[in-house]
Order: C-alpha cells, then structure tokens, then sequence
C-alpha cells in the first residue's frame, strides 16, 4: 500500500495516534479551504480586473484624441490609478496563494481589512450591500495574514447573503488603550439566526443553507467552523449576537503583539520593506475614525 506520495505504508501500522491524524486531516481540510475561496476569488477579481484594463484603454483613448497637454495629464493620472489598483489586486491575490506553513508575522489588521474589502468590491456592489468601515489606527497583532484574510472573506460574504435585497455592512476596527486585544466587529442587518440555531453555527458542517449561491459561495458548513479554528488557533476569541429580522454581529478579538513579540519579529536594518510605497491600497469604501456603538443585535451570545 502507497500513500499519495507514493511511498509505501505499513497498514497495519498504529504507531501515529489518533489525535495527530486528525491534526493532519484538519490541516489538509484548511489547506482546501483556503484554495477553495481563492477559486471562488479568481472569478470576481477577474472581472474586477478586466474593468481596470477598460478603464485603461477608455482614456489611453481619450488622451491620443486630445492633444492638449491638460487632458493628457488628466488622462496619464486616470491611468495611473487604474495600473496601481490592478497591482493591488494581484498582489492581494498572489499574497493569498502563496502557500505559508503557518507563519506569524506583526500584521496591520486595518491594511489587511482594506485589501480584502478590494477583492469583494465588485461582488458587494452587484449585490447591493454599502459598506461602511470605521476603523482606527490599531497596534499590530501576530497572525498569519492569509488565515485571518480567510476569516474576513468568509465572514464578509455571509454577510452579504444574509441580506439577499442588498442592505448594509457596518465594520468596526478598535482597540482600547489599557486592552490586550484588538475587536473587529461585521454587523450586518440582514434575516438574523433564529435562538435555537445559533448555539450550532460553529459546529462542523452544520449550515442552514441548502447549497451554494448564485456566485457559488457557501452552502459546506465548514466556514464559520474553520473561522473558529483560525482566530482560536491565534489566542483570539469569536463572538456572536443575532436576532431574527435585525440581523448579525460578529465580533472577533485579537491579542496585540507583545513586547517580545515585537523584539522577535524586528526586522533587521538590511531587511527591505514589505510595503510598497508607490502601491498605495485604493479607497475602496467609506472609512471613517469615528467610534461606533456595540452590536445592537439581541440574542444568544457565544463566548
């Protein structure tokens, strides 16, 4: 007997215990997973990035026909923006198939926020949902970039579901000064989970829904449970709140970056910057500093 590698395997073998083939299982699951929402990914930022390159070619158009010098300045700047949001969105892309063995890095929640909010763009826009973010400067926490964008994708897209007429989205990004944790809130005002559902929704495979989308989201039971996963797996807490009719607020807690922490991950001085300053990420929605109120939604929550 072969395993998929191709080396042989002793079938009667009971050395490996139970428990460490269950974490190799749940690692391949999550591996899956993450592919899984990069494919789904791929088909909305395709058509996202085919509106950059028309948005490219309309005014490349526009500055041949004019000669003046301030149309095709105007023109040269229209194109810019266009080529750098297009970079951005490949590179969001990139970043999420890079294939990482669970690295921990300081990460900017508020950038990542932002990049994943570009990906959606189109997909929020077709279905009606606003977005509204306020969101403050936070220390960094140390996470895995791509797990914690996974958990945002999902959150955000079971969001917009739940509101299948278009609505709003309301994100809240904040941290107390005397708090060891940064709170990211996802408030939607969609149909709500009913109280004797909402105990379940982290269990395995359990889901409401009778199969995927429209745009072929949802539908396993795996999401919320793999979200779970993610933000425990980070010494993080997930919470939950609903009522029927007014809708559902998750709010996820990350612990900041300790001071050891930040002495372990400094970058030396010969270490380039990850950043790019002539990437800049593109306002994609309404961000705001103001503070916003708790999640007004009623119902069981979930520590």
């Amino acid at each position: 007997m072969q395993n998929c590698k191709g080396a042989p395997v002793d079938q009667n073998s009971t050395d490996v215990p139970l428990q460490q083939q269950l974490a190799v299982l749940k690692e391949r699951l999550a591996h899956a997973q993450r592919y899984t929402a990069l494919g789904e990914l791929v088909g909305t930022t395709t058509h996202e990035f085919n509106n950059v390159l028309t948005t490219i070619i309309n005014w490349a158009k526009h500055g041949l026909r004019h000669k003046d010098d301030a149309t095709r300045d105007k023109a040269f700047e229209a194109i810019l923006n266009s080529a750098l949001r297009g970079a951005k969105i490949t590179q969001t892309i990139l970043g999420m198939a890079r294939k990482r063995q669970n690295s921990l890095e300081p990460t900017d929640l508020k950038q990542l926020l932002s990049d994943t909010l570009l990906l959606l763009e189109r997909e929020m826009n077709k279905y009606h949902i606003r977005v509204e973010v306020f969101a403050q400067s936070v220390p960094p926490v140390l996470a895995d970039g791509n797990q914690i964008q996974q958990v945002l994708l999902n959150m955000l897209v079971n969001a917009r579901q739940a509101m299948p007429r278009g609505g709003r989205i309301v994100i809240r990004l904040q941290h107390e000064p005397d708090s060891p944790f940064v709170d990211l809130q996802i408030r939607d005002f969609g149909t709500g989970i009913p109280p004797e559902i909402l105990p379940r929704i982290f269990d395995p495979f359990f889901t409401t829904k009778v199969g995927p989308d429209a745009s072929g989201k949802g539908g396993s039971g795996l999401g919320l449970s793999a979200c779970r996963d993610i933000i425990e797996a980070h010494n993080g807490r997930i919470r939950v709140e609903s009522a029927v009719g007014k809708g559902t607020c998750f709010t996820i807690r990350l612990p900041v970056m300790s001071h050891s922490d930040h002495a372990e991950h400094r970058p030396s001085e010969e270490e380039p910057s990850k950043a790019s300053p002539s990437s800049p990420a593109a306002p994609v929605f309404s961000l705001g500093e103001a503070p916003q109120p708790h999640c007004p939604a009623q119902g069981t929550p979930l520590a």
